[in-house]
């Protein structure tokens, strides 16, 4: 298990591997596909972003609502494909993770390859073990966009999985033929 904290640099990440475990702590961002739409369309229009992009860390999650005393509600990944179209671009401003589920599309690939960057997995199913690594969780943009909002997350010791590593070696393929071969035998 590696232990990995934020903001990363691509020193950080270039010895992880497609399938290795992690823990992150520090701080991390979330959004969603209409929080991702909003950050490229103010960057266009010349605002500033709610965060520093520089080796961030972007958790693609619509926590549910807070119940008392706890500092987040479950939250757990959601499929990562919604924020492909976003993806590269925030890349090119400096983001270095992300975490999600599910498959990205070959442009995304292309931009890991390029930016150095490393695409985690969140275990979904995991929420309530997720949100317990949470430790501080604020708003700072977009509330009007509810779960989608975009808040700033103080994590410890977060699980996650390299998915694609900044080689652009991809789990989700290796692992389909280490199964092929496994199954031949």
């Amino acid at each position: 298990m590696k232990h990995l904290t934020t903001p990363f640099t691509r020193e950080d990440l270039k010895d992880l591997k497609s399938g290795d475990n992690v823990t992150i702590s520090g701080v991390i961002y979330t959004a969603r596909d209409a929080g991702h739409a909003r950050l490229v369309e103010d960057k266009k229009a010349g605002r500033e972003l709610p965060f520093d992009p520089k080796g961030a860390c972007i958790y693609y999650v619509g926590p549910t609502p807070t119940a008392p005393g706890d500092v987040i509600g479950s939250a757990g990944p959601t499929s990562s494909y919604r924020m492909d179209p976003f993806s590269p671009e925030l890349m090119d401003w400096g983001v270095l993770g992300m975490i999600g589920k599910g498959r990205r599309n070959q442009e995304v690939i292309d931009k890991i390859k390029e930016t150095g960057a490393v695409y985690f997995a969140a275990i979904g199913g995991a929420a309530a073990i997720i949100k317990d690594r949470i430790k501080k969780c604020d708003i700072i943009a977009y509330e009007d966009l509810g779960a989608e909002a975009f808040r700033r997350l103080e994590v410890e010791n977060f699980p996650a999985t390299v998915i694609i590593d900044s080689n652009g070696n991809n789990l989700y393929e290796e692992g389909v033929e280490e199964y092929i071969k496994w199954k031949e035998k």
